[in-house]
């Protein structure tokens, strides 16, 4: 048996689909996947012997900027992705029992998949990502913002931005390989029995009509790594600091040096992740330490508080850990959808950005730096599950046979 599995993106959109492929292979079946060309994926891969399929440019080389591209660069890369799926997808699926793509930008999937013969599945990593009239579409860059309030009426809208980037390029490459036009692209390309890989007391499905959706889960795996020696020690030095990370997206300068003062006004130590973003401390004070990529799930049980920008994998992470969050999203995808769900969970608070002040700090911290707000995150990480991954390649294995 063997599956081909491809997502497009950062880390945190990688790293699940990497979880699913372990669960996979110790059931017996050959993986491949689709995933930026980076280094760090290509490693990644190699040590859970799974083949890597390059597909489009690296993603760190579109994260560099400070700011997004342009919506004419951004249009312009997502018609170069769809023809490039379509390159290597085919070859890369030969062979393959079933196509798992996570992400909308996998635009070609299905198709290929309908033309190979073979079982296609979309997997989400987040219920805003699906339509429902229970929440708006998350922001999509480089496409207008509706002027509408209502649900419904701005998932028309979505659609309809989809289809205009993506329409007549996924129908002319339908064409040549003897398929049917579609109407819809985003519903062709979510299915009407999207998985959601997400977890249940986190990131909850409310039932829409039209949707059947599987809740797997969140995909994860277990992080057996140890902390850096350096790291311990400074944990050891002193009361639990506050970690301060923004993963692969870059920040203003400034978010990461009014933290820390907001931090320190409040009597804690601060944990500044360098990360992809090449973050950096503000000052040489010793009660501030620098840090790269570590074993997030064993860092975050010890600190009082996780500063982050509302990526679904921090979020999760310092949610099953019971670390309160103060969430800083950027307007982008799914961080706005993570943010509100630890407000709305009493999980810490979260902080409109844009608006971002000193005094909008000092609240989000009093807030999650609060004894009860720790009892409250650590009551809820003891309700979350660790089976995601498992259970979805256990139904992906019993579909197939």
């Amino acid at each position: 048996m063997r599956v081909l599995l491809s997502t497009y993106g950062t880390r945190g959109d990688v790293q699940p689909l990497m979880a699913l492929a372990v669960r996979l292979r110790t059931l017996g079946v050959e993986v491949r996947m689709c995933a930026p060309p980076d280094e760090e994926f290509a490693d990644r891969l190699a040590d859970i012997g799974v083949q890597l399929v390059p597909l489009g440019p690296p993603v760190g080389e579109l994260m560099r900027g400070t700011s997004l591209p342009s919506a004419a660069d951004l249009s312009r890369y997502r018609t170069e992705m769809v023809a490039a799926q379509f390159d290597t997808f085919p070859a890369a699926a030969d062979g393959c029992d079933a196509l798992v793509a996570a992400g909308l930008a996998q635009i070609a999937a299905r198709s290929v998949a309908e033309a190979a013969g073979i079982r296609y599945v979309y997997a989400s990593y987040a219920a805003v990502h699906l339509p429902s009239a229970h929440h708006a579409p998350p922001p999509r860059p480089g496409w207008p913002e509706p002027g509408v309030h209502d649900n419904r009426a701005r998932w028309e809208l979505d659609a309809g931005h989809v289809n205009a980037q993506f329409s007549e390029t996924l129908n002319s490459h339908r064409a040549a390989i003897g398929l049917p036009s579609v109407d819809n692209v985003r519903d062709h390309v979510l299915t009407d029995r999207p998985w959601l890989a997400a977890d249940p007391v986190l990131g909850p499905w409310r039932r829409t009509p039209g949707l059947d959706v599987v809740h797997t889960g969140a995909w994860s795996l277990p992080d057996e790594r140890p902390l850096p020696d350096d790291l311990t020690t400074f944990l050891d030095a002193g009361s639990p600091p506050v970690y301060v990370g923004f993963g692969s997206m870059r920040p203003s300068p400034d978010v990461v040096r009014m933290a820390t003062e907001a931090i320190r006004a409040r009597g804690h130590r601060v944990l500044v992740s360098t990360g992809p973003a090449d973050l950096g401390l503000t000052d040489d004070q010793d009660d501030c330490f620098e840090i790269a990529e570590v074993n997030h799930q064993r860092l975050f049980t010890r600190v009082a508080a996780v500063v982050h920008h509302g990526g679904a994998g921090t979020t999760l992470t310092a949610a099953r850990a019971g670390a309160p969050q103060v969430v800083i999203p950027l307007q982008l995808s799914d961080n706005p959808y993570w943010a509100g769900r630890v407000a709305d969970l009493d999980l810490g608070a979260a902080v409109d950005g844009p608006q971002l002040t000193a005094a909008s700090l000092d609240v989000a911290f009093k807030a999650a730096l609060a004894p009860e707000t720790r009892t409250r995150a650590k009551a809820l990480g003891s309700r979350m599950r660790t089976d995601g991954a498992a259970v979805a390649a256990g139904l992906l294995v019993d579909a197939l046979r």
